[in-house]
């Protein structure tokens, strides 16, 4: 595959997961808003029941299973969007390393790609 061609995949990977980061990014904010509606409501739950010091909430409400799952669910789709970011840095670093491969050989007739 010559460099041109690879570029051109590039390209299209690039496009590909950027619309995958979109995805990720709204799956993750859905999710952040899940966990922050069950959180607040399990807290305005726990101080209506007056069953303990409002200073303890804050420490007991993470242990509520349904709670710690939202937050779970939260932190993987967090650590997909960022995997997402990561893979479209990378690829756009691939592309800027065989762009300026690209220019250097069209730039030198004798590397037989610019000139002949």
């Amino acid at each position: 595959m010559d460099l041109y061609e690879e570029i051109t995949r590039l390209i299209a990977e690039l496009d590909i997961s950027v619309r995958q980061l979109r995805k990720s990014g709204t799956n993750r904010a859905e999710a952040e808003r899940k966990y922050k509606i069950k959180l607040k409501e399990e807290a305005l739950k726990l101080r209506a029941e007056k069953s303990m010091p409002v200073t303890l909430i804050n420490q007991i409400i993470y242990g509520i299973k349904e709670v710690a799952d939202l937050r779970f669910d939260r932190d993987v789709k967090e650590a997909v969007y960022q995997a997402n970011l990561e893979s479209i840095n990378s690829t756009k670093l691939k592309l800027r390393i065989l762009e300026n491969q690209l220019n250097r050989e069209y730039s030198n007739p004798k590397a037989g790609v610019g000139g002949n």
